[in-house]
């Protein structure tokens, strides 16, 4: 059995004897173990950031942007590998991480390495020369949903930013981590650039958040893990981006493309098991549509093959967990009980996996907003209808929850851009445009503050000096 160490200053180092198991989600077998990391773990890893700091700062950007592009082409080059780690850790099906677990981290990195030499790294602003600089020290803590994904997004800007990062990985998924510190090293980062502390939230990322040689923290997860970081970071004034929750919704105008809008909708919110912030959970739909939409959701679907995710036959895998596919079966019973119109799935394993962390893919339709099911995320292959009456009731019904992540509208085009622009969120597909990683990315309200990718991404790990004269 693997057993993974924390990285840092370039090397792997061992700590406190305590270590955490990491379990295939389709076996329930123990398939590693990682350290269970102590604050005493944090402060030798913040110690080699701050070490290399000044170093990695004085690099030109053309050449950390360089060293970046060797990021991506490492990564790139273990995708196999990379792709067969995260369907192991967290149940991803093999097609899928090969594409998107494993591929895009490598177009993030590529991205960010291209975006150096047209970055205003100093502009002139009168008699003042404006002057962006490293932030200093980052702590980076990442979930499970799309382990290095996350990972990327965060470290690719902030070694072209010139910061150094001491990095919590899920304890859930973390096996890809070491990978990652390979991959970097032999890209030619300099040793105690980038550090790795494994274990939970409540120990190492506490500890990354509160620490006074931590300069900025840069979280995703949930919002109420969120809201703890802030807390916690706040007593040092340091600066925080929060990539939070999210419950999107896909509004379908009377005058959509009804069959591209629907199925296009259950894809994004069956794909990882639903397991994304940005999915598309809530389907809106003219209420005189709804049948019309319920035909053509429970259609597509019907071919998302549920099964083991080594198999390149499946579409949805278990749930990250067995904690986590009890949570979202207690989500699909509630809606049940709360009277929503249930027309596909419902709670229990699929037929013929009993065990494993499975998930029926559940379709809801008759959904009050207000209903807890339409208004808390769950975080699993849970599609809820909801039908309108009028576009600023569709407007109203999307703008209802805690969440601003993502959304949808469907429709002609003008009238579904003039929707788009009423949704308070941080990013609109507008009849199915795709991802965009220059464009930024994050949310509004409790889906958190600050964006990622892209030149705003790259901002979010730069400090600002005005030098007069």
């Amino acid at each position: 059995m693997n057993r993974a160490t924390h990285w840092i200053g370039g090397r792997p180092a061992t700590g406190s004897s305590l270590m955490i198991d990491v379990i295939n989600p389709a076996t329930g077998e123990v398939i590693a173990q990682v350290p269970d990391g102590t604050p005493a773990d944090v402060d030798r890893a913040v110690a080699a950031a701050r070490a290399a700091f000044p170093g990695w700062a004085a690099v030109d950007p053309a050449e950390r942007a360089r060293i970046v592009g060797r990021v991506a082409d490492g990564l790139r080059a273990r995708t196999e590998e990379i792709a067969a780690t995260i369907t192991r850790e967290m149940g991803a099906p093999i097609t899928l991480s090969r594409t998107a677990q494993a591929g895009f981290p490598v177009k993030v990195a590529a991205s960010f390495a291209e975006l150096a030499a047209g970055f205003a790294w100093t502009e002139r602003i009168g008699d003042s020369l404006v002057v962006r600089e490293p932030i200093g020290v980052v702590g980076a803590i990442t979930p499970w949903n799309f382990p290095l994904q996350q990972v990327v997004s965060k470290l690719a800007p902030a070694l072209l930013a010139g910061d150094t990062v001491v990095l919590k990985p899920s304890e859930i998924a973390p096996l890809t981590t070491p990978i990652l510190a390979e991959v970097v090293a032999e890209a030619g980062v300099p040793a105690g650039v980038f550090n790795i502390v494994h274990g939970t939230g409540p120990a190492v990322g506490a500890a990354i958040a509160a620490h006074p040689g931590v300069d900025m923290v840069s979280f995703t997860g949930s919002t109420r893990a969120g809201r703890q970081v802030s807390a916690a970071a706040s007593q040092t004034v340091k600066r925080v981006t929060l990539e939070l929750g999210g419950k999107s919704a896909n509004v379908i105008l009377d005058d959509a493309d009804f069959p591209e809008a629907v199925t296009r909708g259950v894809a994004m919110t069956l794909t990882n098991g639903g397991q994304v912030c940005g999915a598309w959970p809530r389907m809106l739909v003219p209420a005189s549509r709804q049948d019309e939409a319920v035909e053509l959701a429970v259609a597509a679907a019907a071919a998302y093959v549920v099964g083991d995710p080594a198999d390149e036959a499946t579409v949805i895998g278990p749930m990250a967990s067995e904690q986590h596919r009890e949570r979202v079966n207690g989500y699909i019973e509630r809606g049940i009980a709360d009277g929503a119109r249930l027309v596909l799935g419902g709670p229990g394993r699929p037929a013929g996996l009993d065990t494993g962390a499975y998930v029926r893919p559940t379709i809801f339709a008759d959904v009050a907003p207000d209903a807890v099911i339409a208004q808390e995320e769950i975080f699993g292959p849970v599609l809820t209808i909801i039908p309108y009456t009028g576009d600023d009731q569709a407007v109203e019904i999307a703008n209802s929850t805690a969440y601003g992540l993502t959304g949808a509208v469907f429709g002609s085009p003008d009238r579904a851009m003039a929707i788009a622009r009423r949704l308070r969120t941080g990013q609109v597909d507008v009849n199915g445009g795709h991802w965009n990683v220059l464009a930024p990315f994050g949310g509004y309200k409790q889906s958190g503050n600050g964006r990622e990718f892209g030149r705003y991404g790259l901002e979010e790990y730069l400090e600002i000096k005005s030098i007069q004269g």
